[in-house]
């Protein structure tokens, strides 16, 4: 592999990254090799402990080490278990608890319902969902999952399946745009859009 070969290899895996197009991939390759010994070497150490430390917590599917598993959220015995807040990622898990107004639990759904993202009814993230609400003392499920049309599909089928199970659903109320979620709102309009949520099927 010629030293060409090589960095249009990093700038094809960089353009897989999300919101980096050729371009942007390209300026970020380039600026690395010319920062080979302080950048491009600190980025290598930063990947290299990630890969080695990071993992998915067992309970809720976010992110947390080898050595804290469950998650420091999850293993803080002062939030709320009556409370289960379900979002698609472990970015909109951050960002609600950036907030300061949720104190409850968390469900990381890693994707939702999309043909596509090979995230169905029968998916083993739905499965454990459902499972968790049932054995663990849930009351409401706050359904944080945006505004698109997919999202849209996922809390009404969650809807549905929780409400089979005696359990109370609501989803985010004030200030989501339409086809937006959680990761494009600021804190304050998150905070309200979850002291305000609403009943995902008001009676």
């Amino acid at each position: 592999m010629t030293e060409i070969e090589q960095l249009a290899a990093l700038i094809r895996v960089l353009s897989r990254l999300p919101a980096l197009g050729r371009r942007s991939a390209e300026r970020i390759a380039l600026r690395l090799v010319r920062d080979r010994d302080g950048l491009l070497k600190d980025l290598i150490q930063a990947l290299g402990a990630v890969r080695e430390t990071i993992r998915e917590c067992s309970l809720c599917g976010g992110i947390t080490t080898r050595d804290r598993n469950p998650c420091p959220l999850c293993s803080d015995q002062r939030r709320d278990d009556s409370h289960l807040c379900v979002v698609e990622s472990p970015s909109d898990q951050m960002i609600i608890e950036r907030s300061g107004a949720y104190r409850g639990r968390y469900f990381v759904l890693h994707g939702k319902l999309s043909p596509r993202e090979g995230l169905g009814p029968d998916n083993p993230r739905i499965r454990r969902l459902l499972e968790r609400v049932t054995q663990r003392g849930v009351q409401e499920v706050i359904l944080a999952l945006g505004m698109d049309v997919e999202s849209e599909a996922t809390m009404s089928f969650l809807a549905s399946e929780l409400e089979k199970r005696g359990i109370r659903v609501s989803h985010l109320a004030y200030g989501i745009p339409a086809g937006s979620g959680v990761a494009y709102v600021d804190d304050l309009t998150l905070k309200r859009a979850i002291v305000w949520r609403q009943p995902v099927r008001p009676e």
